[in-house]
């Protein structure tokens, strides 16, 4: 019994921690790396990060910006197909959300649902990295 509980809550744990991961890889890297500026136009490439009382939930979608700031956001399903979240969404002061280092800022909907839209393409590239050389031991 005890070792059935015990690898239940191992279980539960390591998901918990997997599912808290998703937005925290891509916060982490943007932090270290920066973005590139998020251009008006359509974002076919998006992830966007569902925050729960469980963790975060990320899925694949697309926004539209305009003026620096995200105007419409469609959600991909599993079929590749979009579909339009049609419910109102806006930021902390009610007004369209935007976007810091490649991250909107928090966003809110009428019904209580809070997410981040992360702008993956925008990441800017890993620094190049000095190659090491190998000394032979036969000098």
């Amino acid at each position: 019994m005890k070792k059935s509980l015990l690898f239940l809550t191992a279980i539960v744990f390591t998901f918990s921690v997997s599912a808290q991961d998703c937005y925290k890889k891509f916060e982490d890297a943007f932090a270290k790396r920066g973005s590139y500026t998020v251009a008006d136009d359509m974002h076919r490439n998006v992830i966007i990060s569902y925050f729960e009382k469980e963790g975060t939930t990320c899925v694949s979608g697309k926004a539209r910006v305009e003026n620096g700031l995200i105007m419409s956001i469609f959600i991909q399903y599993d079929d590749n197909t979009y579909e339009l979240l049609d419910k109102k969404f806006f930021n902390e002061k009610k007004t369209a959300p935007g976007i810091v280092n490649g991250i909107s800022e928090l966003i809110y909907t009428a019904d209580g649902e809070k997410f981040k839209i992360i702008f993956i393409d925008k990441l800017k590239p890993k620094s190049k990295t000095l190659k090491e050389v190998t000394i032979p031991d036969d000098l």
